[in-house]
Formats: structure tokens, C-alpha cells, sequence
């Protein structure tokens, strides 16, 4: 099922803020709050995707070199729950080290005994479709038993001629998913996705 939904500004969202990047247990923020986690290939957007969903512009950054954000960046929204940007993976140009380091960090947030991911946003980019580190990701947080939700972010670049077979791929790779449609520029999918984690 692909959900498809429009919405302008989050009016739920009061406050957002940055709190600390981590790496590991101890750089883990001092205060516990429920996390929903967001991962995604470098430049899928993942930073465009939290700055619609809580309504900020520059709450989330993109480094600018893609797949060069190693830290897992903690925000508290609205003083209740961490939205956690995780590192973008799979860049091809970035060096093995960099792309093991990257793997490293989001491993171990996700089998930390000490992280509360309630909720991960895995983030598909819909024109090019799920990439093998997605499915291998995908995979990697089905094993350790989190509760998944897919986007298929970037929505607004394909062309109407090419919507169905893009969507009908991206449903085959995540049989029996939902997948929520998103676009961070015609504000597509915000509502869908906030009810989702909320």
C-alpha cells in the first residue's frame, strides 16, 4: 500500500532542538527520551525530509561533502522524543575507511543498550529506487527487530510517466511494506509521515 498525502507546515511540531552528535554510548545524551531514528544513502535527502517534517529550515544539515556526516545527531522535539539523523551511507566516492566508519556508527546505535529507537525512518530515493546498501540496511533492522517505516522521498522529481514503475519497484524491494510518497518541496507526505512516528 502507498500512501499520498499533501500538508503545508506541521503545526504539532513547538520546539526542535539540536542536542549533541555521538558516536558512541558515551557521547549518548544525558536525558532519555523515546528515539525515532532516520538513515538513508548519502544524498537522499535526509536532511530535507526532517526539516519539512518538524518545519525548520536549518534544523538538520547536509554536510558538504556528501557521505562525510559521521555522527548520529540527536534533536529533542518538542521536549518529548529524539529525532536521530544517522550518517548517510553508500557513497561511492567516499574511502573504504570512511564507509566502514559510517557503518560502524549506525550499527551500533541500533544494538546499543543504552539507545530507545521506537520508530526508523528508512529512506528510499524514489527515481533511483532501493540500492543494495538500502536492502542491505533494510535487512540489518529487520534482524534486530525495529520497527520500520518506508519513504520514498524525492517524489516530485519523477515524471508522471514514470511514477507507476518507480512506485511498483520500490513496493516489490519492501513486499508487504506501506510506503509513504514524500517530497520536501511540493510538501508531500509531511502528515503521513508525522502521524507514523508520532
Amino acid at each position: 500500500m502507498i500512501k499520498y498525502k499533501h500538508m503545508t507546515d506541521n503545526k504539532l511540531i513547538k520546539s526542535a532542538v539540536f542536542i549533541k552528535g555521538a558516536v558512541h554510548d558515551t557521547g549518548l545524551p544525558i536525558e532519555k527520551f523515546p528515539e525515532v531514528a532516520f538513515i538513508g544513502r548519502s544524498n537522499v535527502g535526509k536532511s530535507s525530509v526532517i526539516n519539512t517534517l518538524v518545519s525548520r529550515n536549518k534544523l538538520a544539515r547536509s554536510s558538504s561533502t556528501p557521505g562525510f556526516t559521521a555522527e548520529a545527531n540527536f534533536y529533542l522535539i518538542n521536549e518529548e522524543f529524539y529525532l536521530v539523523d544517522l550518517p548517510g551511507y553508500g557513497f561511492a566516492r567516499g574511502s573504504h575507511a570512511q564507509r566502514d566508519k559510517i557503518a560502524r556508527i549506525i550499527e551500533w546505535y541500533f544494538t546499543s543498550e543504552n539507545t530507545d529507537t521506537k520508530k526508523v525512518v528508512l529512506i528510499i530515493d524514489a527515481k533511483v529506487g532501493p540500492t543494495v546498501d538500502d536492502l542491505h540496511f533494510y535487512k540489518f533492522l529487520l534482524e534486530n527487530k525495529k520497527d520500520v517505516i518506508i519513504i520514498a522521498n524525492k517524489f516530485d522529481k519523477l515524471k508522471q510517466s514514470e511514477v507507476f514503475k518507480a512506485m511498483d519497484v520500490v513496493q516489490k524491494a519492501f513486499e508487504g511494506r506501506e510506503i509513504i510518497k514524500y517530497s520536501a518541496r511540493e510538501k508531500i507526505g509531511i502528515s503521513e509521515l508525522f502521524e507514523q512516528i508520532k
